[in-house]
Formats: C-alpha cells, sequence, structure tokens
C-alpha cells in the first residue's frame, strides 16, 4: 500500500510540473493521403476524376486548404483547416468524388511547430 501511495504521488507531482501546450481553436486540421490507383494509367485516373467532378468537389467550400503536396509513387498529401461540424461532410465529398480515382486515409493533425520551438527552447535553457 505504502509503494503504491509513492507511485501516486509522484504521478500527482509528475503531472503537476508539465507544460501547458493547449491549442486554443475552433477549427481542427484533416491530413488527408489520396493514394494514386496504380492500376490505371494517368488518363484513366483524370476521366474517373471528371466523372465524379472531383474538382467541382473538392475540398468542399469553406475549408482552407492549408498544404497540398504530390508525393511521387504515393499520391497527393493534402491538409485541411476545417470546423468539426464540417468533417462529415469533407468525409462525404471524399467519398464522392475521389473514390475510384484514389484509396484514401484521413489523419485528424496538430500544428506543433510552435509547441516545439517551445520545448527546444526551455530544453536548451536547462529547464
Amino acid at each position: 500500500m505504502k509503494g503504491l501511495f509513492v507511485v501516486m504521488l509522484f504521478l500527482v507531482c509528475g503531472f503537476s510540473y508539465a507544460e501547458d501546450y493547449t491549442i486554443d481553436s475552433d477549427t481542427v486540421l484533416v491530413t488527408i493521403v489520396l493514394k494514386h490507383q496504380q492500376d490505371k494509367s494517368l488518363g484513366e485516373l483524370q476521366e474517373i476524376q471528371d466523372k465524379n467532378k472531383f474538382w467541382q468537389s473538392f475540398p468542399p467550400e469553406g475549408m482552407a486548404i492549408k498544404s497540398w503536396y504530390v508525393a511521387m509513387g504515393l499520391g497527393q498529401v493534402i491538409t485541411l483547416e476545417v470546423a468539426p461540424k464540417d468533417l462529415r461532410r469533407l468525409n462525404l465529398a471524399v467519398e464522392k468524388s475521389a473514390w475510384g480515382s484514389f484509396t484514401t486515409e484521413f489523419y485528424p493533425t496538430y500544428e506543433f511547430q510552435e509547441i516545439a520551438r517551445q520545448i527546444k527552447a526551455s530544453k536548451s535553457s536547462g529547464k
């Protein structure tokens, strides 16, 4: 019992010294990986996108593109800023317009650059 108390005390004290890196935002970032269907030629992929109205549907209105890269051999990697209430709309837009030419992966993400800078600065100063 005494050992459990010591462990709990250590955990409580350890957590009380943790930095607060709360992100204050009413939006989330979503990174979508659109993997090319490699059994199709570029022309076939473009035909499917045209048929599905990909370029007219994606991204849905009101969603901000933060980055859009082509990763050769993989596909397209897109990060969007989205209000949580619009996640369903984003998912439906991808399902309706991207499927057939891409396989898709979704990753909720957040900007870490400033947090990393703060951690690096605090570790460099010996804190």
